[in-house]
Parts: structure tokens; C-alpha cells; sequence
């Protein structure tokens, strides 16, 4: 399995946002959290929206199978570039909300 592409982005309206990616990335969400975020999973890319009052990007980054950790580091921009395996991110998602609607087994 190669690298994905990570982009996490703020949204205004998450429920409006999940159906707009939806089409836009041709898939449904693997994850759900009702009213506050979700992560999508295409063949190169790992896209999370969530909730917020500043929209746009959040941070950047790899859904590497070979990470061994979760990791984040700024770029010289300042952009934040977060470095995880499929694990280590649902790992995460997990801890903030554990009632995530898991659909099916994230690809």
C-alpha cells in the first residue's frame, strides 16, 4: 500500500459538507461523527471536514502504512503536515469521539 495524500479541513455546515464531498470525491465517508466531523478514503487520498467557525484548511499530511507513530510537524510556512498510519488516525478519531459511526472497514 502506497501513501495517501491528507488534507483536513474546517467547515461551516458539516452536513451540507459531507454531501458536497461526497460527490466531489465520488465516495461516501468511512467516518462519521453526527454534527461534527468525517473522514473520507479514496485510493490516494484521506480527506477529513469537521465542524468549525474557521474554515479552510486545518493541516496537511500522509496517511503513511510504514509511519511506526503519529506525528506533526510544520512545513516553512507554518502549515502543520501530520504524518499516521490508517491505525494511528482512527486511533485518534476514537479518543475524541467514541461513538464514531464506523462504515464498514475504512479503505
Amino acid at each position: 500500500m502506497s501513501k495517501k495524500f491528507h488534507i483536513a479541513l474546517g467547515v461551516s455546515n458539516i452536513n451540507e459538507s459531507i454531501s458536497d464531498y461526497s460527490k466531489r470525491l465520488s465516495c461516501d465517508p468511512c467516518v462519521i461523527v453526527p454534527n461534527e466531523y468525517a473522514l473520507f478514503r479514496t485510493e490516494t487520498l484521506n480527506v477529513s471536514i469537521r465542524q468549525s467557525n474557521t474554515t479552510g484548511l486545518r493541516h496537511l499530511g500522509w496517511e503513511d502504512p510504514s509511519a511506526s507513530t503519529f506525528s506533526e510537524e510544520n512545513d516553512t510556512n507554518n502549515i502543520p503536515w501530520e504524518r499516521f498510519s490508517q491505525s494511528d488516525q482512527l486511533d485518534e478519531i476514537l479518543s475524541l469521539w467514541p461513538n464514531a459511526e464506523i462504515k464498514g472497514t475504512p479503505s
